[in-house]
């Protein structure tokens, strides 16, 4: 806009110059027309003085005939210089009457033109059009009528250049503060909604009713870590240990959350937004014997609260992330029927947008992520944790591989009644089982002892792809043995390295489902050395797998919980990063595939066919999903979440 009015005004310039131009022109022709008169008007003159002349002698014949020739000679001496000053009087008063005519007569023409063609010109500038501006410099200098309409001589000026001003998005300052290298939270500020109680204090405050089966009050002591754990055996080490359930990540995150080095109170410097709301205690509470409203209740009330939030506008909820200390299907619930499990809190589409940490996420949608179950280990300083790493290095394992569980009779495609007898017939194997008499399965001192003393451990599907065994597993120092990817490669991507073989064994399911492996030749074929730097680098990855002690922070070493905040203010930021670019993270993303997407190496784009794509394939409608051809992806459902529930139920009764 400015440029063209430049151009508008640059053009009246020319034109006012153009008008001088001519004008000056116009004055040169009626200068010369008025000296021409002006010789005119003397010649004029002395003729009518001769002509005078004349006449006076005519008239004063008689009295220049009496009087002699002397005294007219004196008369004529006496009146002679008189003559000339009276005739130039006359001549130059007539040359000033002519001048100032035609000087009048100029100023009259020259405004007359001035108006004239200003008119014109204002005229001729319109509303800016699309078309290149072309402007006439051509004036006509006597526009008494109004010519017939001739091509004007023009200059055309080239196009203005579209100027197109960059979108101003509100969380620019954010980006910024990453520049400020004298701030070390530049980048990693954290806002923390502060949601009503009802989201989160409330549910603590009536811990009774958290779960149906087990006490849950007595596991959210001490910020959500349990009661601490005594080491009569000598298993554990003398600080750090608690009874941890494995679905209080809710309240171990938020607690970690509050002493998080780089929160901010105003939401505009905030690389990501926190929401404190404890969905995982929320659902547990009314998945047995509540109606489908009572259950999305909670869900349904914390999206309308943040909806009206200033915070939301922003990105529309793509900033924000929550924990849910639970497996992603409790919060998918595909219908509306009252037999149907679980909420919908995943499915809505405003949680669409946010980020959800579960203990284990989708293969097939792209607002969840997989966070570490908790283990047993809460370190409170960076020393306990050396402590127990160089414990774990030290350690003398004599069983070449062992396995906790119990098989699922119910699941004819499990593997875990395999398992079992290979462990049962192998003089190198260790069995904890888990379903007769008084187990012991739920005993930490027994699970970490096995594990300690064992090289491998085996971790195969439970009720759904993961096992909190996994971790305890590594805490031990102990390889871990899967049999599907989503059990740990395609779930855990920010916390474990995507060279899986690096720290862990992976044997397909269908190779122990068609008892053409053995789980022991397999293990005794992989060289002593190559056992040791496996072992290592488990050890090496305990830091990033455990949560600290909510209350203190470890000095140096990052835990899970440092893990999974940067890996969301990472998301965050590319996904800032691109909407001010225009551009997206991914060519032709398919939610579908989202499990490949974390996969990637950097620089690629776009997910295409993987060897894992059998594990993850879903069933067509009418095909049984207990089919071989499936991989065992099809498995994991809303009904694996309730057998899961089911199993604990059982635990909890032995």
């Amino acid at each position: 806009m400015g440029l063209k009015l430049e151009i508008i005004i640059m053009s009246q310039r020319v034109t006012a110059l153009a008008l001088l131009l001519n004008f000056a022109d116009t004055w040169s022709h009626f200068h010369a027309l008025a000296g021409i008169i002006t010789l005119r008007a003397k010649k004029l003159s002395q003729r009518r003085g001769r002509i005078w002349e004349s006449i006076k002698c005519c008239c004063d014949l008689e009295t220049l005939c009496m009087t002699p020739r002397v005294a007219m000679r004196r008369r004529s001496a006496e009146a002679a210089p008189a003559e000339p000053t009276e005739k130039g009087n006359d001549g130059k008063n007539q040359n000033n009457r002519i001048y100032l005519l035609v000087s009048l007569s100029l100023l009259f023409w020259a405004l007359l033109f001035y108006f004239h063609f200003a008119e014109k010109q204002i005229q001729l500038q319109p509303q800016p059009q699309p078309q290149p501006s072309s402007i006439s410099l051509r004036v006509h200098k006597f526009p008494l009528d109004h010519p017939k309409e001739k091509e004007p001589l023009v200059t055309t000026l080239p196009p203005a250049p579209v100027i197109v001003e960059k979108q101003e998005f509100p969380f620019v300052r954010a980006l910024k503060t990453a520049d400020n290298k004298s701030d070390p939270c530049g980048g990693k500020y954290i806002y923390v909604h502060d949601l009503p109680a009802k989201f989160n204090e409330d549910m603590l405050r009536d811990c009774k009713k958290l779960s149906l089966w087990t006490n849950m009050c007595k596991f959210t002591t001490n910020a959500g870590l349990g009661p601490p754990l005594e080491n009569v055996e000598g298993v554990f080490s003398d600080q750090g240990w608690y009874a941890t359930n494995q679905f209080a990540v809710d309240v171990i995150f938020s607690n970690r959350m509050k002493q998080y080095k780089c929160l901010t109170n105003d939401s505009s410097l905030a690389a990501a937004i926190f929401v404190p709301f404890y969905a995982g205690f929320d659902v547990a509470r009314y998945l047995w014997g509540y109606n489908i409203s009572t259950r999305d209740a909670a869900s349904l009330e914390l999206v309308d609260w943040l909806m009206k939030r200033p915070e939301w506008e922003i990105m529309r909820g793509k900033d924000h992330f929550l924990v849910a200390g639970r497996i992603t299907w409790d919060f998918r619930r595909l219908s509306e029927e009252e037999t149907d499990w679980g909420n919908k809190l995943l499915f809505l589409p405003a949680a669409k947008n946010m980020s959800m940490l579960v203990v284990e996420s989708s293969p097939w949608n792209a607002n969840d992520f997989g966070i570490p179950y908790p283990t047993y280990f809460h370190p409170a300083k960076d020393s306990e944790v050396f402590e127990w790493q160089e414990r774990m290095r030290n350690l003398d394992r004599k069983w070449l591989f062992s396995f906790a569980g119990a098989p699922r009779p119910d699941n004819p495609k499990s593997i875990r009644g395999q398992i079992i007898d290979q462990c049962r017939n192998s003089k190198v194997g260790k069995l904890l089982e888990c379903d007769f008499g008084e187990s012991k399965c739920h005993a930490p001192s027994s699970i970490m002892q096995m594990f300690q003393g064992s090289l491998f451990c085996l971790q195969p599907q439970g009720d759904s792809y993961t096992r909190r065994s996994a971790f305890d597993s590594m805490l031990a120092g102990c390889i871990p043995v899967f049999f599907h990817p989503g059990s740990a490669y395609t779930q855990y991507t920010w916390h474990l390295p995507k060279n899986y073989t690096t720290y862990s064994v992976f044997i397909p399911e269908d190779d122990i489902r068609k008892r053409n492996m053995s789980i022991e030749e397999r293990l005794l074929q992989i060289p002593p050395e190559q056992v040791k730097i496996m072992r290592e680098n488990v050890i090496n990855l305990i830091p990033g797998l455990i949560y600290a002690d909510p209350r203190s922070e470890l000095e140096t070493l990052k835990d899970a919980f440092d893990v999974s905040v940067e890996a969301i203010i990472d998301k965050v930021t590319r996904l800032r990063k691109n909407m001010i670019e225009g551009r997206t993270e991914y060519d032709n993303f398919v939610e579908e595939n989202s499990w490949k997407y974390a996969l990637l190496e950097e620089g690629q784009r776009e997910a295409g066919g993987h060897v894992w794509d059998p594990f993850f394939s879903k069933p067509k409608p009418g095909e049984d999903s207990s089919g071989e051809s499936n991989g065992g992806g099809t498995t994991i459902t809303a009904d694996a979440a309730k057998n899961s529930w089911k199993s604990e139920q059982r635990d909890k009764t032995q």
